[in-house]
Protein backbone atom coordinates (compact mmCIF):
# COMPACT_ATOMS: atom_id res chain seq x y z
CA UNK A 1 0.00 0.00 0.00
CA UNK A 2 1.31 3.82 -0.68
CA UNK A 3 0.76 4.08 3.12
CA UNK A 4 3.53 2.13 3.75
CA UNK A 5 5.80 4.48 1.86
CA UNK A 6 5.92 6.76 4.74
CA UNK A 7 5.84 4.21 8.24
CA UNK A 8 9.73 4.64 8.73
CA UNK A 9 8.86 7.85 9.25
CA UNK A 10 5.98 7.91 11.63
CA UNK A 11 8.31 4.80 13.58
CA UNK A 12 11.07 7.42 13.95
CA UNK A 13 8.81 10.07 15.04
CA UNK A 14 7.36 7.77 17.62
CA UNK A 15 10.62 7.33 19.28
CA UNK A 16 11.04 11.07 19.90
CA UNK A 17 7.47 11.84 20.95
CA UNK A 18 6.24 11.73 24.45
CA UNK A 19 2.72 10.20 24.98
CA UNK A 20 2.32 7.95 22.23
CA UNK A 21 -0.44 7.82 20.16
CA UNK A 22 -1.89 11.01 21.58
CA UNK A 23 1.48 12.95 21.51
CA UNK A 24 2.45 11.94 17.69
CA UNK A 25 -1.59 12.82 16.99
CA UNK A 26 -0.94 16.15 18.57
CA UNK A 27 2.88 16.83 17.04
CA UNK A 28 0.43 16.13 13.19
CA UNK A 29 -1.93 18.67 14.46
CA UNK A 30 0.64 21.27 15.58
CA UNK A 31 2.30 20.89 11.94
CA UNK A 32 -0.59 21.61 10.50
CA UNK A 33 -1.54 24.47 12.66
CA UNK A 34 2.05 26.27 12.05
CA UNK A 35 2.66 25.01 8.48
CA UNK A 36 -0.36 25.15 7.26
CA UNK A 37 -3.42 27.20 6.33
CA UNK A 38 -5.98 23.74 7.30
CA UNK A 39 -7.66 25.39 9.96
CA UNK A 40 -8.19 28.63 8.92
CA UNK A 41 -8.42 27.96 4.90
CA UNK A 42 -8.27 30.93 2.21
CA UNK A 43 -11.35 32.56 2.50
CA UNK A 44 -12.73 34.85 5.62
CA UNK A 45 -15.19 32.89 6.93
CA UNK A 46 -13.27 31.52 9.25
CA UNK A 47 -15.70 29.17 11.11
CA UNK A 48 -16.72 27.80 7.71
CA UNK A 49 -13.25 26.81 6.94
CA UNK A 50 -13.48 25.07 10.87
CA UNK A 51 -16.43 23.60 9.56
CA UNK A 52 -14.53 21.59 6.39
CA UNK A 53 -11.38 20.94 8.18
CA UNK A 54 -12.91 19.09 11.00
CA UNK A 55 -15.51 17.20 8.65
CA UNK A 56 -12.49 15.96 6.74
CA UNK A 57 -10.97 14.74 10.27
CA UNK A 58 -13.95 13.12 10.62
CA UNK A 59 -14.22 11.68 7.55
CA UNK A 60 -10.98 10.62 7.55
CA UNK A 61 -11.08 9.16 11.26
CA UNK A 62 -14.42 6.82 10.13
CA UNK A 63 -12.65 5.54 6.84
CA UNK A 64 -9.77 4.50 8.56
CA UNK A 65 -11.31 3.16 11.79
CA UNK A 66 -13.97 1.11 9.67
CA UNK A 67 -10.50 -0.80 8.13
CA UNK A 68 -9.22 -1.52 11.32
CA UNK A 69 -12.51 -2.87 12.64
CA UNK A 70 -12.99 -4.77 9.95
CA UNK A 71 -9.57 -6.35 9.88
CA UNK A 72 -9.19 -6.79 13.49
CA UNK A 73 -13.02 -9.07 12.85
CA UNK A 74 -11.16 -10.81 10.09
CA UNK A 75 -7.92 -11.50 12.23
CA UNK A 76 -10.43 -12.98 15.53
CA UNK A 77 -12.14 -14.83 13.39
CA UNK A 78 -8.94 -16.77 11.75
CA UNK A 79 -7.45 -16.92 14.83
CA UNK A 80 -10.57 -18.79 16.06
CA UNK A 81 -10.48 -21.35 13.23
CA UNK A 82 -6.84 -21.25 13.72
CA UNK A 83 -7.54 -22.52 17.60
CA UNK A 84 -9.72 -25.15 16.39
CA UNK A 85 -8.06 -26.49 13.84
CA UNK A 86 -5.04 -26.63 16.56
CA UNK A 87 -7.66 -28.36 19.04
CA UNK A 88 -8.52 -30.86 16.31
CA UNK A 89 -4.89 -31.77 15.99
CA UNK A 90 -4.20 -32.15 19.42
CA UNK A 91 -7.36 -34.23 20.04
CA UNK A 92 -5.98 -36.68 17.04
CA UNK A 93 -2.32 -36.93 18.66
CA UNK A 94 -3.72 -37.48 21.79
CA UNK A 95 -5.83 -40.67 20.23
CA UNK A 96 -2.98 -41.85 18.81
CA UNK A 97 -0.09 -41.57 21.64
CA UNK A 98 -3.35 -43.54 23.43
CA UNK A 99 -3.79 -45.95 20.76
CA UNK A 100 -0.13 -46.92 20.19
CA UNK A 101 0.40 -47.12 24.00
CA UNK A 102 -1.90 -49.85 24.31
CA UNK A 103 -0.55 -51.72 21.01
CA UNK A 104 1.54 -54.61 22.04
CA UNK A 105 5.69 -53.89 21.98
CA UNK A 106 8.16 -56.59 20.80
CA UNK A 107 11.07 -56.59 22.54
CA UNK A 108 14.59 -58.19 20.94
CA UNK A 109 16.06 -60.91 23.23
CA UNK A 110 19.34 -62.74 22.46
CA UNK A 111 19.92 -66.20 21.38
CA UNK A 112 21.32 -66.88 24.98
CA UNK A 113 18.02 -64.84 26.32
CA UNK A 114 16.04 -67.01 24.77
CA UNK A 115 17.06 -70.25 25.37
CA UNK A 116 17.13 -69.23 29.14
CA UNK A 117 13.87 -68.45 28.96
CA UNK A 118 12.79 -71.42 27.47
CA UNK A 119 14.64 -73.15 30.22
CA UNK A 120 13.16 -71.86 33.01
CA UNK A 121 9.19 -72.15 31.15
CA UNK A 122 10.13 -75.74 30.81
CA UNK A 123 11.27 -76.29 34.70
CA UNK A 124 8.68 -73.74 35.97
CA UNK A 125 5.43 -74.26 37.43
CA UNK A 126 2.59 -73.11 35.83
CA UNK A 127 1.99 -70.36 37.99
CA UNK A 128 5.94 -68.84 36.97
CA UNK A 129 4.90 -68.39 33.82
CA UNK A 130 3.42 -64.59 32.41
CA UNK A 131 0.69 -65.57 34.83
CA UNK A 132 -1.97 -65.16 32.08
CA UNK A 133 -2.03 -68.34 30.72
CA UNK A 134 0.52 -67.56 28.09
CA UNK A 135 3.92 -69.58 27.67
CA UNK A 136 6.39 -67.03 28.51
CA UNK A 137 6.90 -65.08 31.41
CA UNK A 138 6.79 -61.38 30.71
CA UNK A 139 9.62 -58.91 30.53
CA UNK A 140 10.47 -55.43 31.44
CA UNK A 141 11.53 -53.26 29.28
CA UNK A 142 15.03 -51.25 29.34
CA UNK A 143 14.39 -47.88 28.39
CA UNK A 144 17.22 -45.14 28.48
CA UNK A 145 16.54 -42.73 30.84
CA UNK A 146 17.09 -39.94 28.31
CA UNK A 147 15.40 -36.99 31.09
CA UNK A 148 17.84 -37.22 33.47
CA UNK A 149 20.41 -36.72 31.18
CA UNK A 150 18.81 -33.67 29.90
CA UNK A 151 17.68 -32.36 32.92
CA UNK A 152 21.51 -32.57 34.07
CA UNK A 153 22.37 -30.39 30.99
CA UNK A 154 19.87 -28.27 30.99
CA UNK A 155 19.85 -27.68 35.26
CA UNK A 156 21.50 -24.15 34.94
CA UNK A 157 19.15 -23.00 32.43
CA UNK A 158 16.43 -20.65 33.34
CA UNK A 159 12.50 -21.45 32.54
CA UNK A 160 11.11 -19.51 30.25
CA UNK A 161 8.61 -17.01 30.98
CA UNK A 162 5.10 -16.76 29.36
CA UNK A 163 6.66 -14.83 26.65
CA UNK A 164 9.31 -17.99 25.66
CA UNK A 165 12.01 -15.10 27.18
CA UNK A 166 12.73 -13.94 30.60
CA UNK A 167 12.54 -11.67 33.50
CA UNK A 168 15.44 -10.79 34.31
CA UNK A 169 16.77 -7.97 37.50
CA UNK A 170 16.62 -4.78 35.76
CA UNK A 171 14.50 -5.06 32.55
CA UNK A 172 11.98 -8.13 30.68
CA UNK A 173 12.02 -9.41 27.21
CA UNK A 174 9.65 -11.76 25.28
CA UNK A 175 9.97 -13.31 21.80
CA UNK A 176 8.26 -15.20 18.48
CA UNK A 177 10.27 -16.75 15.76
CA UNK A 178 10.02 -13.23 14.19
CA UNK A 179 10.67 -10.64 16.67
CA UNK A 180 12.13 -10.38 20.03
CA UNK A 181 10.41 -7.28 22.75
CA UNK A 182 12.22 -5.89 25.61
CA UNK A 183 10.72 -3.45 28.37
CA UNK A 184 13.46 -1.36 30.37
CA UNK A 185 11.17 0.09 33.25
CA UNK A 186 12.93 2.85 34.60
CA UNK A 187 10.40 3.68 36.87
CA UNK A 188 10.64 7.92 36.19
CA UNK A 189 6.93 8.82 35.01
CA UNK A 190 8.56 12.08 33.89
CA UNK A 191 10.82 11.13 31.81
CA UNK A 192 11.98 12.51 27.96
CA UNK A 193 13.24 10.65 25.02
CA UNK A 194 16.13 13.16 24.97
CA UNK A 195 17.28 11.37 28.71
CA UNK A 196 17.20 8.10 27.26
CA UNK A 197 20.40 6.46 25.27
CA UNK A 198 19.45 3.98 23.28
CA UNK A 199 21.43 2.37 20.39
CA UNK A 200 20.30 -0.74 17.86
CA UNK A 201 22.90 -2.29 15.87
CA UNK A 202 23.23 -5.30 14.12
CA UNK A 203 24.94 -7.76 16.25
CA UNK A 204 24.61 -5.02 19.61
CA UNK A 205 22.24 -2.92 21.99
CA UNK A 206 23.13 0.07 24.31
CA UNK A 207 20.57 0.74 26.27
CA UNK A 208 21.32 3.73 29.10
CA UNK A 209 20.12 7.36 30.53
CA UNK A 210 21.97 10.15 30.67
CA UNK A 211 25.26 10.38 32.52
CA UNK A 212 24.20 6.92 34.23
CA UNK A 213 25.95 3.83 33.77
CA UNK A 214 24.25 1.43 31.17
CA UNK A 215 21.04 -0.99 31.90
CA UNK A 216 22.31 -2.99 28.99
CA UNK A 217 25.25 -2.88 26.97
CA UNK A 218 26.63 -6.20 25.24
CA UNK A 219 26.15 -7.95 21.98
CA UNK A 220 23.19 -10.17 20.83
CA UNK A 221 23.28 -13.76 20.14
CA UNK A 222 22.59 -13.40 16.61
CA UNK A 223 22.24 -10.61 14.11
CA UNK A 224 18.98 -8.62 13.83
CA UNK A 225 17.60 -6.67 11.22
CA UNK A 226 18.26 -2.85 11.62
CA UNK A 227 16.58 -1.28 9.77
CA UNK A 228 13.16 -2.74 10.92
CA UNK A 229 13.81 -2.31 14.77
CA UNK A 230 12.82 0.22 16.83
CA UNK A 231 12.17 2.12 20.11
CA UNK A 232 9.44 4.02 21.90
CA UNK A 233 8.90 5.75 25.29
CA UNK A 234 5.98 5.31 27.22
CA UNK A 235 5.20 6.72 30.98
CA UNK A 236 9.17 5.49 31.98
CA UNK A 237 8.62 2.59 30.44
CA UNK A 238 11.39 2.08 27.42
CA UNK A 239 9.84 -0.87 25.02
CA UNK A 240 11.97 -1.91 22.34
CA UNK A 241 11.33 -3.95 18.85
CA UNK A 242 13.71 -6.06 17.51
CA UNK A 243 13.12 -7.83 14.04
CA UNK A 244 15.28 -11.18 13.47
CA UNK A 245 17.23 -12.25 11.02
CA UNK A 246 16.59 -16.05 11.21
CA UNK A 247 13.04 -16.75 12.01
CA UNK A 248 13.64 -20.10 12.58
CA UNK A 249 15.18 -20.19 15.94
CA UNK A 250 14.74 -19.50 19.46
CA UNK A 251 16.78 -16.84 21.39
CA UNK A 252 18.53 -18.42 24.73
CA UNK A 253 19.32 -14.95 25.89
CA UNK A 254 18.73 -11.57 24.70
CA UNK A 255 22.77 -10.60 25.07
CA UNK A 256 25.68 -12.77 25.86
CA UNK A 257 26.09 -11.56 29.18
CA UNK A 258 22.62 -12.90 30.08
CA UNK A 259 21.90 -16.50 31.67
CA UNK A 260 20.61 -18.66 29.25
CA UNK A 261 16.83 -20.03 29.42
CA UNK A 262 15.73 -23.50 28.47
CA UNK A 263 14.90 -23.39 24.64
CA UNK A 264 13.05 -26.71 25.19
CA UNK A 265 10.82 -25.77 27.30
CA UNK A 266 10.09 -22.67 24.72
CA UNK A 267 5.93 -23.03 23.56
CA UNK A 268 5.43 -22.34 19.83
CA UNK A 269 2.04 -21.62 20.66
CA UNK A 270 2.95 -18.28 22.07
CA UNK A 271 4.11 -17.10 18.95
CA UNK A 272 1.73 -16.03 15.97
CA UNK A 273 1.64 -19.58 13.97
CA UNK A 274 -0.44 -17.96 11.57
CA UNK A 275 1.90 -15.60 10.44
CA UNK A 276 4.28 -18.36 9.49
CA UNK A 277 4.04 -19.55 5.80
CA UNK A 278 2.42 -23.10 5.19
CA UNK A 279 5.95 -24.86 5.00
CA UNK A 280 7.35 -23.34 8.63
CA UNK A 281 3.70 -23.62 9.78
CA UNK A 282 3.96 -27.38 9.44
CA UNK A 283 7.26 -27.68 10.38
CA UNK A 284 6.68 -25.79 14.14
CA UNK A 285 3.88 -27.77 14.56
CA UNK A 286 5.86 -31.02 14.08
CA UNK A 287 7.85 -29.40 16.56
CA UNK A 288 5.27 -28.86 19.06
CA UNK A 289 3.80 -32.55 18.64
CA UNK A 290 7.39 -34.29 19.11
CA UNK A 291 7.89 -32.01 21.96
CA UNK A 292 4.49 -33.64 23.85
CA UNK A 293 5.49 -36.99 22.68
CA UNK A 294 8.37 -36.87 24.51
CA UNK A 295 7.16 -35.31 27.72
CA UNK A 296 4.86 -38.16 27.57
CA UNK A 297 7.33 -41.19 26.91
CA UNK A 298 5.83 -41.59 23.62
CA UNK A 299 7.33 -41.83 20.15
CA UNK A 300 8.10 -38.74 17.89
CA UNK A 301 6.91 -38.58 14.86
CA UNK A 302 9.70 -39.88 12.65
CA UNK A 303 9.72 -43.04 15.48
CA UNK A 304 6.27 -42.95 14.54
CA UNK A 305 6.68 -43.55 10.81
CA UNK A 306 9.70 -46.17 11.39
CA UNK A 307 7.24 -48.38 13.42
CA UNK A 308 3.86 -47.77 11.08
CA UNK A 309 6.35 -48.79 8.03
CA UNK A 310 7.49 -51.96 10.05
CA UNK A 311 3.73 -52.75 11.32
CA UNK A 312 3.20 -52.75 7.51
CA UNK A 313 5.89 -54.43 5.90
CA UNK A 314 5.14 -56.92 8.79
CA UNK A 315 1.42 -57.10 7.27
CA UNK A 316 2.61 -57.69 3.71
CA UNK A 317 5.24 -61.00 4.81
CA UNK A 318 3.14 -63.17 6.96
CA UNK A 319 5.95 -66.01 6.14
CA UNK A 320 8.63 -63.76 8.22
CA UNK A 321 9.74 -64.84 11.66
CA UNK A 322 9.15 -61.04 13.62
CA UNK A 323 9.73 -62.45 17.29
CA UNK A 324 13.37 -60.75 17.72
CA UNK A 325 12.52 -57.18 15.65
CA UNK A 326 12.72 -53.95 17.58
CA UNK A 327 11.19 -51.04 17.21
CA UNK A 328 12.80 -48.09 17.34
Amino acid sequence: MADERFDGQFLHMAQYTDGGVRGLVDVFFSFLRRKTDFYTGSDEDLNESRKIAKELVDERFQHHAKIAFAEADSKKKEKAQQQKKLEEQRARERKRIEEEAKAPRIVEVTDEQAEKIEKQNSEAPNDAAGGDGSKFPKLKEDKPNCDEEEDEEDKDLLKPNSGNGADLENYQWTQTLQEVEVRVPFRLPKLKSRDVNVKIQKKRLYVALKNQDPVIDDEFPFEIKQEDSFWTLNNGTLTINIEKVNQMEWWSHLVTSDQKINCKKVSPENSKLSDLDGDTRSMVEKMMFDQRAKAMGEPTSEERKKQDMLKNFMKQHPEMDFSKAKFC
